[in-house]
């Protein structure tokens, strides 16, 4: 079984890293092999409209036409057995380098037709991870449970099913004392990443291990 990852951070080892190589772990504790892929070390840019994707009958039918460091990562995704995608919540959303490459990994595989189906080959499992500054309460009050539901439900579409873990309120700096960042509660923060950010850890890491031991339709 192989497993890809994708780090939507432009950090390498904070807390969304931190979160993907747990479930790594998981997966690989199960026999799974696992790979790591951050976005931020890839050139690339987001669709670009040419619906070369969509054109009946074209030689790109089916598969993003645009050729750079994305396109290796997709022939792996499309050989995987899971996809775990992970991101902090900037402004709301997933950060602007996982958005451009879920629209190039999604778009393609969409089928216009009255009921929107598929072309993606096979059932696969996928995983979202999210850290955000923001506490729980105030992520729901932000309405972040549809961005959650919403991207739970694009993965389902085209790979037919989708979970997530949320890590809330995540210690954002590594010395707060050089930040302007004084609305904070450094001693919450501190106490926060000490006992809850281990508990995301495990989840992220029990999530990893399902992954070998469930099928994609469970």
């Amino acid at each position: 079984m192989k497993v890809i990852a994708i780090n939507g951070s432009p950090r390498k080892k904070w807390n969304t890293a931190t979160l993907l190589e747990k479930v790594i772990e998981g997966a690989i504790s199960q026999g799974a092999e696992a790979s790591l892929v951050h976005l931020y070390d890839l050139q690339y840019k987001g669709c670009i409209s040419c619906f070369a994707c969509k054109t009946r009958g074209g030689e790109s039918y089916g598969a993003c036409v645009i050729q750079d460091d994305l396109t290796p990562v997709y022939w792996q995704i499309k050989e995987a057995s899971a996809l775990v995608l992970g991101s902090p919540i900037y402004f709301g959303d997933v950060t602007g380098a996982m958005r451009s490459f879920l629209e190039r990994l999604l778009f393609p595989y969409l089928v216009y037709d009255y009921q929107p189906r598929t072309l993606f080959p096979a059932k696969i499992r996928t995983i979202w991870i999210y850290s955000m500054n923001a506490h729980e309460e105030t992520a729901k009050q932000r309405n972040y449970d549809r961005l959650f539901s919403d991207n739970e439900s694009l993965m389902r579409m085209i790979f037919g099913h989708s979970e997530s873990i949320m890590s809330y309120n995540t210690y954002q700096f590594p010395d707060y004392s050089k930040v302007v960042a004084d609305r904070f509660d450094v001693v919450q923060k501190e106490k926060r990443r000490r006992e809850v950010f281990p508990k995301d850890c495990q989840k992220a890491y029990d999530m990893g291990a399902s992954l070998v031991a469930k099928p994609a339709w469970s």
